[in-house]
């Protein structure tokens, strides 16, 4: 039997216990597990791309061993545990839309995902831990992004109702599973959205609002605002029971900013400018009333394989006053990430690790070439783009692609896509002739007491939890 009395609901501009207890959920992402990304595991390009090259190389048994191992350690009671005794009180789970549904057996559900879920809300729930259910990756691409497994520059989601009708279709069958579970904080729909209009996120939230509360009416629901959770200006009267939940990546945290406080990208930036940025980007929930809850943030550091200590105290200086904002003003938050190979997470697999010494090379590459949008820089490939983007903006003045502009979309369309999707190949090669047990160990480089904790952003993230 569950504890009813942890079930969370809103109160006001608050989140509250059934028993009446306020809670302010504070904790982490869970990147890279139920939706792999390029920059948090390693390969290029997208989780598609990366698996069905790795089922080619490896075949099918060998595959299975891995992602199987991979799922089954990646996160466990001792990690769990671990964000437990930080202090933190909730986990964000992003989960692609392919771990419940064939793309060749649309509204075919697959119980292989709903048990991997069940899976980690029940861990969670027996270290203390609230979880918020994330889909990632949907039917159709709802962003124009790799972190939504999507291999090309469009969204398609917006524009065919099959893929909306599926995300529905999902979502009722998850609040259905989950309605009873009050160890659930609450579902996010959809991550990240970026609808090209601006038109259709709206009606889209309403009928999926709607179809939720059928079957459940009792969870919160999370709704991202628009252009990556920055924008929320499509909605009028917040709907019922829900949080609208801001992304507030800063922008002295990118791969290529500057010194902090200092100018990144031409921009001073200080405390004073986070603040700004953070206030603006909530300031529906502010006028609305509702809870304010930072989905995702937090800066990207050099990588413990020979990092750069000036560089990474710059980015713990961010994310110091980035948490004594939210302090300030109430807000909720979840760290994006928890593990990875080095970046961002809190915790990472091994320089010495078998998996990130297998795929050294393929990491330089990706390195050299800036491949990854995320956590990668375009110095190596500057003679490449700079014409690109000259002739774009000479020609095309008023261009201006969703959802970040013509640079972006013009990095996405060279190195992601371009020089990305070609590497693949490579990636996978690197995993040519292992056996079953040897997949396994490979795996087993992502167990929690085989990964190493970045304890300078333990030490930071203590002082506000």
């Amino acid at each position: 039997m569950h504890d009813e009395s942890v079930r969370l609901h809103i109160n006001g501009d608050r989140l509250v216990t059934a028993s009446g207890e306020a809670v302010r959920l504070r904790g982490v992402g869970l990147g890279g597990w139920m939706n792999m990304e390029n920059f948090i595991t390693g390969y290029p390009s997208t989780e598609e791309l990366q698996r069905a090259a790795l089922r080619r190389v490896l075949g099918q048994d060998v595959y299975d061993a891995f992602f199987e191992r991979f799922l089954d350690v990646f996160f466990a009671d001792d990690d769990a545990s671990f964000l437990a005794g930080l202090g933190m009180n909730s986990v964000r789970v992003p989960f692609n839309y392919r771990h419940f549904e064939d793309d060749d057996r649309p509204m075919e559900l697959k119980e292989e995902g709903f048990l991997l879920l069940d899976r980690v809300i029940e861990t969670c729930a027996r270290n203390g831990l609230y979880t918020v259910l994330d889909l990632h990756a949907a039917p159709g691409y709802h962003n124009q992004r790799w972190h939504s497994d999507n291999p090309t520059h469009r969204s398609l989601f917006w524009t065919h109702r099959h893929f909306q009708d599926r995300v529905v279709h999902l979502w009722e069958a998850l609040a259905d599973r989950y309605k009873d579970n009050p160890w659930v904080a609450g579902y996010n729909p959809l991550n990240e959205p970026a609808d090209p209009s601006g038109d259709r996120i709206g009606p889209f939230y309403e009928r999926l609002h709607a179809a939720i509360r059928a079957v459940d009416p009792a969870h919160v629901i999370f709704l991202d605002g628009n252009r990556h959770a920055t924008d929320f200006e499509q909605f009028e009267d917040p709907l019922p029971g829900t949080v609208y939940t801001v992304h507030d990546y800063a922008l002295a945290g990118f791969a290529d900013s500057g010194d902090y406080p200092g100018i990144s990208r031409g921009q001073h930036v200080d405390r004073a400018y986070l603040e700004s940025r953070f206030l603006e980007r909530s300031a529906y929930m502010r006028r609305t009333g509702t809870p304010v809850w930072v989905g995702e943030f937090g800066p990207v550091y050099s990588t413990p394989y020979g990092g750069d200590p000036a560089y990474d105290a710059a980015r713990y200086r961010v994310l110091a006053d980035q948490l004594g904002i939210y302090d300030e003003h109430s807000a909720g938050w979840s760290l994006w990430t928890y593990k990875d190979i080095g970046l961002q997470g809190v915790a990472h697999a091994a320089a010495d690790s078998p998996y990130v010494r297998r795929i050294a090379p393929v990491l330089e590459k990706k390195a050299r070439l800036g491949v990854d949008v995320w956590g990668g820089v375009d110095t190596g490939v500057r003679h490449l783009l700079e014409p690109i983007e000259n002739a774009v903006a000479e020609e095309y003045p008023r261009f201006d692609p969703p959802p970040f502009g013509q640079r972006q979309w013009i990095h996405v369309l060279v190195r992601h896509i371009l020089l990305a999707e070609p590497m693949v190949d490579e990636f996978a090669e690197r995993f040519a002739g292992i056996d079953a047990e040897q997949a396994r160990e490979l795996a087993d480089s992502f167990r929690f007491d085989r990964c190493d904790v970045r304890t300078d952003l333990v030490d930071a993230l203590r002082k506000h939890l």
